[in-house]
């Protein structure tokens, strides 16, 4: 019988190897692969899901709670700790500053300012703050340079932190420039309180209270002006109104510090007591039924209530006043500032009480 052909050669393999030698398996790897790799797991639960990416983010934002270190002034943290007692926020604060956005007047709600020219100039109108965030590794330009000074200068703790930490306090979306100062809330007075202690020390109340405005910019130049023409304070209500920014005490150019803001729950109910213990309450209006240069009340007891420059001043608020004012304009103007109403107004009072 002829052999079968093959390469020339080739040695003939044994079935099952050597005598005695043990037979070569899978280990158990078919077995593996006939069973599956088993259910699909979550979304969240996979590594580089975007699902997972933001599970985990938020576990880290969850469970980050900032070293604080006490330090004397001018003195510079370790990376990742705090040279301050307070909270740490996010948010934009010079975003805010910026578009005017209503800002929530809650008892703990601080503010982060971020940007080198808005930390300089809240530093140097003294705004209040509690510490400086400095990056690491930052250009010092000139900016950053003054504001280390007029920190140190005013005891202001000073802190090195990572830009990262920097981005959680002001927000992703801020461009912080490296820098962001922390500002404390601001601790608003009683309307009640505020009235007895004008009475209390014999003056003749002249306040001013705002309905519906918020802009901070038109709340610091109201401070101002409050301030310039003899006033004793603003009243801010809880609700649709601006709350006193980092914002309004630079407007305000230092007034905020001498003139007290106090917050009403209610305006309205705050206008009916003030009423009852003599404060005759005017609201400045356009359309309203007196002109303010005929007004004869600028010696009594007054409330004024400045309404928003485009919805003026809300319908329960008209009503509850004791008159509403309009300021004589040219017709080609349709209407007034929120700040520079105030100011007339203010003006024409002050002029009075001086005769």
């Amino acid at each position: 019988m002829a052999k079968k052909p093959g390469r020339p050669g080739a040695a003939k393999a044994k079935k099952g190897g050597s005598k005695g030698a043990p037979k070569v398996g899978t280990g158990g790897k078919g077995r593996q692969a006939l069973e599956g790799r088993g259910p699909t797991p979550k979304a969240e639960d996979r590594k580089y899901h975007p699902a997972s990416k933001a599970k985990a983010l938020r576990e880290r934002k969850a469970s980050q709670t900032p070293r604080v270190t006490k330090a004397k002034p001018g003195t510079t943290a370790k990376k990742g700790e705090f040279l301050a007692s307070g909270t740490r926020t996010a948010g934009n604060a010079g975003g805010a500053a910026r578009t005017g956005r209503r800002v929530q007047k809650a008892a703990d709600a601080s503010e982060v300012l971020s940007g080198r020219n808005s930390v300089l100039e809240a530093l140097r109108a003294k705004v209040p703050a509690t510490a400086l965030f400095i990056a690491a590794r930052i250009e010092m330009d000139d900016r950053v340079k003054e504001a280390i000074s007029i920190a140190n200068a005013r005891g202001i703790s000073v802190g090195e932190v990572t830009r990262p930490e920097i981005d959680r306090m002001t927000g992703n979306d801020a461009v912080h420039q490296g820098i962001a100062l922390q500002v404390p809330p601001y601790s608003y007075q009683h309307p009640s309180e505020l009235l007895d202690k004008i009475l209390s020390r014999g003056q003749k109340p002249l306040l001013v209270a705002l309905d519906g405005i918020t802009d901070p910019r038109n709340l610091g130049a109201i401070i101002r002006s409050v301030a310039a023409f003899g006033g004793q304070g603003v009243i801010v209500p809880q609700r649709r109104s601006v709350g006193v920014t980092a914002s309004a005490w630079k407007t305000s150019a230092g007034a905020a510090s001498r003139i007290p803001v106090a917050l009403a729950a209610n305006l309205n109910a705050t206008i009916k007591e003030f009423q009852k213990r003599g404060v005759f309450v005017i609201g400045l209006d356009g359309g309203g039924d007196m002109s303010l240069p005929t007004f004869k009340l600028g010696n009594e007891p007054l409330l004024l209530v400045i309404g928003s420059e485009g919805k003026g001043l809300s319908r329960l608020v008209q009503e509850n006043c004791d008159a509403i004012l309009s300021i004589p304009i040219a017709k080609e103007t349709e209407s007034l500032n929120a700040g520079i109403a105030a100011s007339v107004a203010l003006y024409e009072v002050a002029k009075a009480r001086l005769k």
